[in-house]
């Protein structure tokens, strides 16, 4: 293994001679060997996209050549196309401020721009890094990758499984079944009502996480260390802001209130609470679905969902409901992300969080293992979910809750002794009514219709 020696204000250090990272790259690597969680890419590709306007502002305001800009600026662009991912090499683990991937970015760019171009020397601190501080930096990074992660992964596998229960519920409205409280049988309900519920729980999941995004588009840039703005010119951020929503297309400001922005990281607790909730509802609509498919001879076997793998290892001919199986588990890592979300919210002190890495780690997981897991859910179940008419014909029939539409007629005590006594005797409620002389045949058919139930 070759090296070469790279200088920081710690002094010398050695570096692999094909890696692109500095010193202080390197320190942050070899002091915290801690598990095999990395910097997300999402992030290196946010803080990358920010060095680069931030670059071109500082040309607006006389603070770097305009040549210099240029060659950072291609250098992100070498970045945020992937080509110099084995540059990033740092855990999730290191400084709660980010700096030490700040400063492993400012060094990649740095030493790539003085490999291609030997007539002058770009410093990552005082060239690439000008004007910032990691307090803002990183932070900025954080909302700008959490926006993109909705928008381009969350947002549109949520809709499509949306979609798909829409269509599900209009195609078999009229579908009568059995309904079902505390997991005894209710009153009737069509498969396609039952299946609306689950449009509105996705529905409503994606428009109070939209509600909670708003607060993503407030950046911290400009305020630099402590909120002050020290080191960076006035309007700094304002300009950084506009740069930024014109190369990425979402509309970010410089934030009013620095010190807010820099200290606390409400809108990202905000927003992971929101995800929570769709997690929930995933969580509650994989269960149903997995209940109503039970069986297929000893269980409810209301519902048919695809055969996509052999079940088991040693029971031949088994399939069990995986897919229900995998959006449940990524519903139990977001509900713990949420906990470590909210208590590195909760544990910045005075004039900065020191828990970011993991936040913006936990909440980025969130977001990617949601949108994969719907997009899966969808493609491999939910467009495969077909009725069992018979057996829900069977199951509507045998009911003893259909009694409740005598309630009106013969009241509710003696509905439940009809429904009690058809229990005890094996026998159905039209027989029951009949035996206990309460009603006559053709009276308990006009009273319990279950199309009129619904």
């Amino acid at each position: 293994m070759k090296y070469r020696l790279e200088k920081d204000s710690m002094g010398e250090i050695k570096v692999e001679e094909d890696k692109l990272w500095g010193a202080q790259t390197q320190r942050s690597l070899e002091n915290f060997a801690i598990g095999n969680r990395k910097m997300p890419s999402e992030m290196i590709w946010a803080l990358a996209m920010l060095k680069k306007v931030c670059a071109f502002s500082n040309v607006v305001f006389g603070k770097l050549e305009p040549a210099v800009a240029e060659e950072i600026g291609l250098a992100t662009n070498m970045i945020m196309a992937g080509n110099l991912s084995e540059h990033f090499p740092l855990s999730i683990y290191q400084t709660g401020s980010g700096t030490q991937t700040n400063m492993n970015l400012n060094e990649v760019i740095a030493n790539y721009v003085n490999a291609q171009n030997k007539t002058r020397k770009v410093h990552p601190n005082d060239d690439v890094n000008k004007s910032q501080s990691s307090n803002d930096i990183f932070p900025s990074a954080m909302h700008i990758s959490a926006v993109k992660a909705l928008h381009e992964r969350l947002y549109p596998n949520l809709e499509k499984l949306s979609e798909t229960f829409a269509k599900l519920s209009w195609e078999y409205k009229e579908v009568i079944k059995i309904g079902r409280t505390h997991l005894q049988d209710a009153t009737p309900i069509t498969f396609g009502q039952e299946v609306s519920a689950w449009t509105r729980m996705l529905d409503n999941s994606l428009k109070m996480i939209k509600d909670t995004e708003k607060y993503l588009y407030e950046l911290p840039i400009g305020g630099t260390a402590v909120g002050t703005g020290l080191n960076a010119p006035a309007g700094f951020g304002d300009l950084a802001c506009e740069l930024l929503s014109e190369e990425i297309g979402y509309n970010f400001v410089s934030a009013d209130n620095k010190f807010h922005a820099l200290s606390s990281k409400d809108s990202l607790v905000n927003l992971h609470g929101s995800l929570k909730t769709l997690a929930t509802s995933l969580m509650k609509i994989a269960n149903d679905v997995r209940w109503l498919a039970c069986g297929p001879r000893a269980g409810i076997n209301e519902i048919k969902i695809p055969e996509n793998e052999p079940g088991s290892s040693i029971m031949p001919g088994k399939v069990n409901p995986t897919q229900c199986e995998a959006l449940t588990m990524v519903a139990t890592r977001v509900f713990g992300n949420d906990v470590t979300i909210g208590l590195a919210g909760a544990s910045g002190n005075f004039q900065l969080n020191v828990f970011m890495p993991i936040l913006i780690d936990s909440l980025l997981e969130s977001i990617n293992l949601l949108s994969d897991s719907i997009c899966s859910f969808n493609d491999n179940c939910a467009v495969g979910i077909l009725p069992n008419h018979d057996q829900m014909e069977k199951n509507l029939t045998n009911s003893l809750m259909l009694v409740t539409a005598l309630n009106p007629y013969i009241g509710y005590d003696k509905a439940a002794e009809v429904a009690k006594f058809a229990f005890e005797k094996g026998i159905n409620l039209q027989e029951a009514a009949i035996q206990l002389n309460i009603v006559t045949q053709e009276a308990f058919q006009l009273y319990v219709n279950p199309k009129k139930m619904i």
